[in-house]
């Protein structure tokens, strides 16, 4: 049975956290899964998101989640006959749709002078459209399961979980051995080059482990939320830290905050209202709320600093 089951978001907290300093976590229930698993999918997006942000990159995992339509079709076009055929199958097209995408934006970007943001758009539209084309083609009748790329929150399972802290592992080990070559090649490519840093393998390496990300998690709390996570927590983080080292930990402690809250008001509303409102939904809007909030404390703090100080005579 669910302890959560019927409680208000005070009773929700208590309970928790009675469970994690009595180490009463077996078996998890549900809503500790879409925790840890949010939780992990914003750690691993916050790890990268900022060298993302610093490079001008964000606008590729967008394009991500247009393109995989193609990989997800021609893989069920040449798999989908095979009785063991599932999700997996489904995500191995993806990849494969993704480096494609990578390689192309590379490719005009590098061979014929484009715009980063110029050559992504022109990428991501065009193999969307022939996505759309291939599947109103040859696959008309068909559910290509589309939870593997927008995701069910609601309804994580501890593969998922798994899954997700695979890629927490992952993109840790990635930035850890690569972090000093990242932080060069991100602030000044030119003293980076001067240092004999392989920019360009840095940057393609990057795209993969975005792209490897966006895939492992789609399939837990779809696109949207996967994009915010990328961006949201580190724009927040930026208002208050400077550091680069600091702006990835504050990143990711509102990434694992704003994943709990979430989990936690969905509950509540479920419990009170009897609303079942999309916990994905909810953190999203809870980290631009945080954003905004934020940004208004900053401009009143700015405000009180500019006034000019006056004495009593």
């Amino acid at each position: 049975m669910n302890p959560y089951w019927g409680l208000n978001a005070i009773s929700f907290i208590f309970t928790f956290f009675k469970r994690l300093f009595t180490f009463s976590f077996s078996p998890l229930a549900p809503d500790e899964i879409q925790f840890l698993t949010l939780s992990c999918v914003a750690l691993s997006s916050c790890l990268i998101g900022p060298f993302l942000v610093l490079r001008k990159m964000t606008m590729f995992a967008n394009s991500l989640s247009h393109t995989v339509l193609l990989g997800i079709g021609i893989a069920f076009m040449f798999l989908g006959a095979n009785v063991n055929f599932g999700v997996m199958h489904l995500l191995l097209g993806a990849l494969v749709a993704s480096i494609l995408t990578c390689l192309l934006t590379e490719v005009l970007v590098k061979w014929f002078s484009l715009a980063e943001e110029a050559s992504v758009g022109l990428v991501f539209t065009f193999l969307f459209a022939l996505g759309i084309v291939f599947v109103t083609f040859y696959l008309k009748n068909v559910h290509l399961g589309i939870e593997s790329v927008m995701g069910n929150v609601d309804a994580l399972c501890l593969d998922d979980l798994l899954q997700s802290f695979a890629l927490v592992l992952l993109n840790g080990a990635f930035v850890s051995m690569f972090y000093r070559r990242l932080l060069i090649s991100s602030f000044d490519v030119g003293f980076a080059n001067v240092l004999g840093l392989k920019t360009n393998v840095y940057h393609f390496a990057l795209l993969l482990m975005l792209s490897i990300t966006c895939l492992g998690a789609f399939k837990a709390v779809g696109v949207v939320l996967v994009l915010a996570l990328l961006v949201g927590p580190y724009l927040t983080a930026r208002l208050f830290v400077h550091r680069l080292k600091s702006l990835i930990f504050f990143s990711m402690a509102i990434g694992v905050g704003v994943s709990f809250l979430g989990v936690c008001l969905a509950r509540h509303i479920l419990s009170v209202y009897h609303l079942a409102l999309s916990t994905g939904g909810l953190v999203v809007c809870l980290i631009g709320f945080f954003y905004f909030l934020s940004i208004g404390f900053k401009q009143l703090q700015s405000l009180r600093q500019s006034q000019p100080f006056s004495k009593k005579i």
